[in-house]
């Protein structure tokens, strides 16, 4: 399956952060695996497409035309797609993933795995079962989650919505988020909804 993963250009201050991004990397490209990924190669992209590709999985990188001119792409991926802008990129990431991870990282990968969640919420995502986790390492996402739930209580979203985007802390915790990848997704839900 194709699984995109959003995460930083940095490392982060807690080692843990690309401790986990080696070991997703690394199952990824043991379960046969592809990744959908930003294309860089330093901080938590360089992480955790070193321990997949290590791992003799493939990976595609996703990358916007200026940073090919900034020398900020890999080049051992098994492909390299350019975009024009972040726009087009962020359509080919989701259009093109079976399932959603976001790691640690910064404003980047909170823009990106906030529009899968809007997808999500719209059904834009198709009729099978595409999970959206975010991947909560060290409780790095804990206020997010707890954004989250404050915006469920003042009813801008509903619970289906806010149940939609799955809290993840282990590599287990992924593997049984993926199960459902396929099936027929029961929690789609429309734009006209209410």
């Amino acid at each position: 399956m194709n699984i995109t993963v959003y995460c930083g250009a940095a490392e982060g201050l807690d080692p843990e952060y690309i401790v986990r991004a080696k070991e997703l990397g690394a199952w990824m490209a043991s379960k046969g695996h592809t990744l959908i990924y930003g294309a860089g190669n330093s901080g938590m992209m360089g992480a955790v497409s070193d321990a997949l590709i290590e791992g003799g999985g493939e990976a595609i990188g996703v990358t916007p035309r200026f940073f090919i001119l900034a020398e900020e792409t890999r080049d051992d991926l098994a492909e390299v797609v350019i975009s024009d802008d972040m726009s087009t990129r962020r359509s080919w990431m989701i259009d093109n993933g079976d399932a959603f991870i976001a790691l640690p990282g910064g404003m980047g990968t909170l823009d990106e795995i906030t529009e899968v969640m809007t997808y999500k919420r719209l059904g834009l995502l198709g009729k099978v079962n595409k999970p959206v986790m975010i991947y909560n390492v060290n409780g790095y996402y804990d206020r997010l989650f707890s954004f989250l739930d404050d915006m469920k209580d003042q009813n801008f979203c509903r619970q289906l919505d806010r149940d939609n985007v799955i809290e993840v802390k282990c590599l287990e915790d992924i593997v049984r988020a993926l199960e459902c990848v396929g099936s027929i997704d029961e929690t789609r839900t429309s734009k006209y909804d209410e």
